[in-house]
């Protein structure tokens, strides 16, 4: 969640986070302190979106919540008007990206997350981009 909540902070509207991982290896966690970050009031308001979707919260700027394992495939993230999404104000916050990786803009943030015990994560993270090169080496600097 802190990490999650420190991310957040440096976001901002047109960013999209890709999260990758198992069931259970807390992409949905960190999705709440992202949101958190970016302004939503209470990490209770961000649930999974499994059978919906999509959610959307309220924040400093829209908060886009995904979640993608259910979809068939990729063609369906049409239907939920990804190219609006994009080209909005608001941060994308996507659970199981590797679905649509075709779709995501040229600039993102890819975080996987893997399971180190009942209680502890592993974090690895891949910036798509200068502006989240930067944005990581900000991250590094605030953990510091």
């Amino acid at each position: 969640m802190a990490l999650g909540r420190q991310l957040g902070s440096l976001l901002r509207g047109g960013d999209v986070v890709a999260l990758s991982g198992d069931l259970g290896s807390g992409k949905t966690t960190m999705v709440k302190g992202i949101a958190t970050g970016l302004g939503v009031k209470s990490e209770s308001e961000v649930k999974s979106p499994t059978y919906v979707l999509m959610h959307q919260y309220r924040g400093n700027c829209p908060v886009y919540h995904l979640d993608l394992f259910r979809l068939d495939s990729s063609a369906e993230v049409e239907n939920i008007g990804w190219d609006d999404l994009l080209s909005g104000e608001g941060v994308i916050l996507i659970e199981w990206a590797a679905k649509i990786t075709g779709y995501l803009p040229k600039d993102y943030l890819e975080i996987e997350i893997k399971s180190a015990g009942e209680t502890s994560r592993e974090f690895s993270f891949r910036p798509h981009g200068a502006r989240f090169e930067n944005l990581l080496k900000d991250l590094t600097d605030e953990k510091a």
